[in-house]
Parts: structure tokens; sequence; C-alpha cells
């Protein structure tokens, strides 16, 4: 069954503080094949927050995480995210659209620090198969 277009534009609850540790990036660069020398972490560290995000509007929406594929992922930072960052992350549906019984959804979401300060924002396009695929 198709999304319904009123979910564009809906901004869903902000994900629980996420404290940014040492350990934590370096947890994450080993994961991605690289070595952490310490300093800020990588471009692609604000995908943590950002999944989090995604996994909550999937739940909420009852949209079943397997029929989801990830079409594409940007990042613009304000400032980079570093060890001692306290971070959240809200999800906004930005677009929906219908495509040979798929629903292609584009989500925003905005990290935030502790001060409320944008610290960088997310663009995902997220591709809901349809019917039995």
């Amino acid at each position: 069954m198709p999304i319904d277009q009123s979910l564009v534009g809906r901004v869903f609850p902000p994900t629980p503080p996420r404290a940014v540790t040492e350990e934590d990036v370096r947890d994450f660069v080993t994961a991605t094949g690289g070595e952490y020398a310490g300093g800020p972490a990588p471009a692609t560290y604000p995908i943590v927050l950002a999944f989090g995000a995604m996994n909550a509007f999937l739940e909420a929406e009852e949209i079943e995480l397997h029929r989801i594929v990830h079409g594409e992922q940007r990042f613009a930072y304000e400032r980079p995210v570093v060890p001692g960052d306290v971070l959240t992350a809200t999800l906004t549906v930005s677009t929906l659209r219908q495509i040979a019984g798929n629903d292609i959804i584009g989500t925003t979401s905005e990290i935030t620090d502790e001060s409320g300060a944008l610290v960088c924002s997310t663009a995902a396009t997220l591709v809901h198969r349809g019917g039995e695929a």
C-alpha cells in the first residue's frame, strides 16, 4: 500500500541525546575500515544519529525496514563533529512520490548540539519497495 502524501512536511521527535566519545568515533572508524588518530569525527559519522532518526520514523509509521533501499545520502556541515559533543537528530519528511509501485521518500535530518545549534544536516532518499518485492 502506498504511503500517504500527508506525511510530507511532518517533523518527527528528536532522537535521545547522544554523547560523542573518542571510543565511539574510534569504533565507527574501525567499522568503516580506517584508523582513528584523534580529532574530529569523520564526515560520515552523523549517519549514526541520522540512522537512529530514520529507524524511529519507520517504526512510527509502521514501515518495514526490510522493504527499504537506501538510495542516497548527503551531508552539509556547519562545523565538524568532535568528541564531547552531545547531539540529537530531528527528521523531517521532505518529499514523497510514487514510481512503479514504489514510494520514493526524501528525508532531511538536522543534527544539533546541546545548545540547539545546527552542526550538520543530512538528506536521504529512501525507496520503499511496494507489493511483494
